[in-house]
């Protein structure tokens, strides 16, 4: 079912803003953006037409917005798997909605000179230099349809050595802060927001995705929602360690259908596939830094679970970026 909620951006996020809009509910930017501003729109609507109070725009509300027409899918269901667990994963680490949280970017305050895309590629990894340079082989056109005037400076950066590449880096930002300066910080951010610059980052994160498949499948998991939930755990945690596995393999045993059926229990497939994920999920966040376990935790129950919320986001994944528990 889709859904637009605080944190949900595109057309179909602006098309509401135009209507809330027209109807004097809403006074913002028509942006795009689903933020406050336009979840406090939706409830005064709902709430002067007597539906639901809960600031989220789903079929009932959709209908009453737009009486002439059915409730259409994000953009977002429209891209491959992989894409979408990237874009997850991306709203987690750079806290954006897509298509921004691919164009994710921050300074020197780690030593790395500059991180950008949904994953942080950075320059002192040397792991974002490839992805400039397979724009700049495939769409030459379209990056010096960006850049202009700066364009011969990114081919001569492409050229250079680590070392004056990171000092270059450092001379467009704040040193005190690592904000980076315009026109650059706008410049990295529309080309993050392209979408050929996109595939390049779905396709530089195809090998961390392909791992995330045989892991999932390393626990008997099948869905779509499972692959999310370990591409999320090979980015954010690193993957997860024997001991790890010995803790969850034995919690299995107390879910596994086979003894619970003799015992006059049945559980359908779904509900073993949630209660397999709950148990990861749980079990990864308890092995992780002391400091961070409730925030691995809230994001991988997030994921298991199908919602939740994470930095103070409410995400639903199958509303927001079309990942169910549905084979893919």
């Amino acid at each position: 079912m889709a859904l637009y909620r605080r944190g949900s951006s595109g057309p179909e996020v602006r098309q509401i803003q135009e209507r809330l809009k027209e109807l004097e509910f809403y006074l913002g930017p028509i942006d795009g953006d689903f933020g406050g501003g336009t979840e406090s729109a939706v409830k005064a609507f709902q709430k002067a037409n007597r539906l639901t109070v809960d600031g989220e725009v789903g079929p009932e509300s959709w209908k009453r917005l737009f009486p002439k027409e059915t409730i259409p899918p994000p953009e977002i269901f429209q891209k491959p798997l992989p894409y979408r667990c990237l874009a997850l994963t991306g709203t987690f680490e750079t806290d954006a909605p897509p298509p921004d949280c691919f164009a994710g970017l921050s300074g020197d305050f780690d030593g790395q000179g500059l991180s950008f895309g949904v994953l942080q590629w950075n320059l002192g990894q040397e792991t974002l230099q490839p992805l400039l340079a397979e724009m700049n082989r495939r769409h030459p056109q379209r990056l010096q349809g960006l850049l202009h005037e700066e364009y011969p400076l990114l081919t001569a950066f492409l050229k250079a050595g680590r070392e004056e590449q990171l000092t270059w880096a450092r001379s467009i930002q704040d040193p005190i802060r690592h904000t980076i300066f315009e026109p650059w910080r706008g410049l990295l951010k529309t080309l993050g927001r392209m979408p050929e610059f996109q595939e390049i980052e779905v396709a530089a994160a195809d090998k961390l995705y392909q791992s995330a498949k045989r892991l999932a499948k390393q626990y008997g998991l099948w869905s779509a929602r499972a692959a999310a939930l370990m591409f999320d755990i090979l980015v954010q945690n690193g993957g997860i360690s024997p001991l790890v596995r010995a803790q969850i393999m034995r919690d299995f045993e107390k879910i596994d259908p086979g003894p619970l059926k003799e015992e006059g229990v049945l559980l359908d497939e779904e509900t073993v596939e949630v209660a397999r994920m709950t148990i990861i999920a749980n079990r990864r966040a308890e092995a992780a830094d002391p400091r961070w376990i409730e925030d691995v935790r809230a994001r991988k129950l997030c994921i298991a679970r199908g919602r939740g919320k994470v930095h103070g986001n409410e995400l639903d994944l199958e509303g927001q970026y079309g990942i169910g528990l549905r084979k893919e």
